[in-house]
């Protein structure tokens, strides 16, 4: 049975048994527990234990040890779920210490499997937001590396701290606006339009691109910051008619 084949309240039980699990396997030094809900088929039994585990992690500073030890002997697990665990487990940790799981995601950025890879892009959506000034100082230095996947990975991953502070990230964003790479440019202009459509973030988004040199992409750009306020139409500040009537207001001319 799923983890949401169950009603709610069960739900709440499984969870604080997950908890008391691994709580139990962490004081013994044992990883069994989590070996075995990191490798669940169930994508929210996976989540479950990998929350469970980072409040863990901060409830009980004695065991920080033994969960880093933890953490990184299943990061050399043949099961990418396992790997995909650890690596999420890492992000939770990371919202407040980002410095202690960095070597987590300096690794898993070039994990062999996808799934790894995009929990290290979900990962820093999440710290990026919450602890940005360590995460962005570690992401930018991937922003020119040779390896395209990695670029589009950042890329993304930088994406949600700038849906309410796309300042913080636009001067990340503009080193890639010659990207030759189509899925790197393709996620470029992707995130442009995620971080133009709440209040106050079109007027930030729209003045920072006049400063952007690749005239081709920020037309792209535009195009794309349009569609999302249609597609986007019932959380977005502006409707679609008013984003395009404040671009052109600005000198973009269509």
């Amino acid at each position: 049975m799923g983890f949401y084949d169950l009603d709610k309240s069960s739900r709440a039980g499984l969870v604080r048994h997950i908890k008391q699990r691994l709580l139990a396997d962490l004081e013994q030094g044992r990883a069994s527990a989590l070996q075995e809900y990191a490798s669940d088929e169930d994508t929210y039994i996976r989540k479950s234990a990998y929350l469970c585990l980072g409040r863990i992690f901060f409830e009980y500073p004695k065991l920080q040890e033994n969960i880093f030890a933890t953490l990184n002997s299943l990061l050399q697990s043949p099961d990418f779920k396992i790997r995909q665990t650890m690596i999420n487990a890492a992000g939770e940790i990371g919202k407040q210490d980002f410095e202690s799981v960095r070597h987590i995601f300096e690794t898993s950025l070039f994990d062999p499997h996808h799934a790894p890879r995009n929990a290290v892009i979900g990962s820093i959506k999440k710290m990026g937001e919450v602890n940005p000034v360590p995460v962005l100082n570690w992401a930018e230095q991937y922003l020119e590396h040779p390896d395209k996947e990695i670029r589009r990975e950042i890329c993304h991953g930088i994406e949600l701290r700038g849906r309410k502070h796309p300042l913080d990230i636009l001067p990340l964003l503009q080193r890639l606006e010659w990207d030759k790479t189509a899925r790197v440019r393709n996620t470029l202009v992707h995130v442009i339009g995620q971080i133009a459509y709440k209040k106050g973030c079109l007027e930030a988004v729209i003045t920072h691109l006049h400063s952007w040199e690749n005239k081709d992409l920020v037309k792209d750009a535009l195009e794309e910051i349009i569609d999302v306020h249609y597609r986007y139409r019932n959380f977005s500040f502006y409707t679609q008619d008013e984003a395009r009537a404040y671009i052109e207001t600005q000198v973009f001319k269509f």
